[in-house]
């Protein structure tokens, strides 16, 4: 009893920090242990773990959508259209520019690494099989426009199949709907239905709150399992293979995250960005073992009100939107394929295509949906401008594939902290940060 009270003392951020190197330890000596016994005990092991992360996946999935649809219906009834036009306004302008800086700086960061890889060929053949399924599902010539029109759906449907940019269009054109018959309607019945229409949709809100205090207790067990699995099936060994793409992703969303954000949060806050960001550890180290913004979306909103105290209708409404159209680590991260594609098969990037490679970059990564892995199906829009071969469009998304689960690690958690400091800057700016104790020194 002791123990356990001791342990629900600790910090979760701390309590995962640990589940997340352990499962790292745990993961290495699996593999490797297997690499010199060999046998398929190692297969077993994985077996059994990987249920404990499934269910930390799938529990945050399985309240992902309901947040979504309520908090964007909830955000944008809750203030009047005005004000919303500002934030909303605001909210997309901070997406559009991060997510345009970001891609220009992949570009940047790609051009002066200049990657390439000496066994492109026998890399790429390990996952011949993967692509081979993608490429069934991926139509690359009109996958842009399936991205416009999936954003107007049957709401039913789309929230039954996760369409999370068909649910995004739906919750704002309702809630602003709603907004506007209580606003402007001269039936005094009316205007009571939709306001307690509004407070059922802010005490469904709230009863997913406390089921995300529920499922958050349980993160530290599936944190270890997730990472465990990872590194027990995926070792170091291949990584090291691809070390210097690796190394150019990674280096740039480390210097994203803890140099681009932090100065565009100074010029415009006028505050010292560090402790902010360090108050924003929680939702980036969930979105870094998961893998998924979306997943980490109830984090997210969690933070959003306890630790920089923004008002829930600007934290339910960026943070859900950012879920999915903000994809800053996927914009550093397309870039470098498209150099490391550029070295492989002998063709010179010129101005133009740079430029193109930069707005499609932006564009597609609104269609990277908040899922694990959703990078790799957005290289068909980007290497399409290339004009490469099947053959050689099939090599570059199977090199991708190979390095996936480690560079989606940092991607996501820059998706997410952009996320969060957009929520900061832009509440900031239209003073919806409830206290001035987020732009101090102090945290939690």
């Amino acid at each position: 009893m002791k123990l356990f009270s001791w342990y629900n003392r600790i910090p979760l951020v701390w309590r995962n920090l640990g589940a997340f190197v352990l499962g790292c330890l745990a993961g290495v000596v699996l593999y490797k242990v297997n690499q010199l016994c060999g046998g398929n005990w190692m297969e077993k092991i994985v077996e059994i773990l990987s249920p404990f992360g499934t269910i930390l996946v799938n529990m945050l999935k399985m309240i992902v959508i309901p947040i979504i649809f309520f908090s964007l219906i909830h955000g944008a009834a809750s203030l009047p259209t005005k004000t919303f036009g500002k934030m909303g306004a605001g909210v997309c302008a901070w997406y559009f520019f991060t997510s345009l800086y970001a891609a220009v700086f992949g570009c940047a960061i790609a051009l002066l690494f200049n990657p390439k890889l000496a066994a492109a060929g026998e890399l790429a053949g390990k996952f011949t099989a993967q692509v081979e399924t993608m490429q069934s599902s991926a139509n690359s010539g009109s996958a842009f426009m399936n991205i416009i029109l999936g954003l107007f759906a049957n709401p039913f449907k789309a929230l039954a199949e996760g369409n999370f940019l068909a649910i995004i269009v739906f919750s704002i054109m309702f809630g602003l709907a709603a907004r506007v018959v209580m606003d402007t309607s001269e039936n005094e019945r009316t205007r009571s239905i939709i306001k307690n229409m509004l407070e059922t949709v802010e005490a469904l809100q709230q009863t997913i709150f406390k089921m995300i205090d529920w499922i958050m207790a349980y993160f530290p067990i599936g944190i270890f399992a997730l990472t465990a699995c990872n590194f027990a099936v995926y070792g170091i060994s291949l990584f090291n293979s691809y070390f210097q793409v690796a190394l150019c992703v990674i280096c740039g969303i480390i210097l994203m995250l803890l140099v681009c954000y932090p100065l565009i949060t100074a010029l415009i806050c006028r505050v010292n960005p560090y402790p902010i960001l360090w108050k924003l550890r929680e939702p980036i180290l969930t979105a870094f073992v998961t893998r998924s913004s979306a997943a980490a979306l109830p984090v997210s909103l969690k933070t959003a009100r306890n630790n920089l105290h923004a008002k829930d209708e600007l934290s339910h409404f960026t943070l859900s939107l950012g879920a999915t159209v903000n994809m800053d680590g996927v914009c550093i991260h397309l870039p470098v394929f498209a150099v490391l594609a550029a070295n492989l098969f002998g063709f010179e990037i010129t101005i133009t295509q740079m430029l193109m490679l930069v707005i499609g970059v932006v564009f597609a990564s609104v269609g990277a949906g908040g899922v694990p892995g959703g990078s790799i199906f957005l290289l068909f829009l980007v290497l399409e401008r290339f004009n490469l071969t099947p053959g050689q469009t099939s090599t570059i998304i199977a090199l991708a594939l190979g390095i996936n689960p480690l560079l989606d690690m940092f991607e996501t958690a820059c998706n997410v902290a952009g996320d969060n400091i957009g929520t900061f800057v832009v509440g900031k700016k239209l003073g919806m940060i409830e206290t001035t104790e987020a732009a101090e020194g102090s945290s939690n």
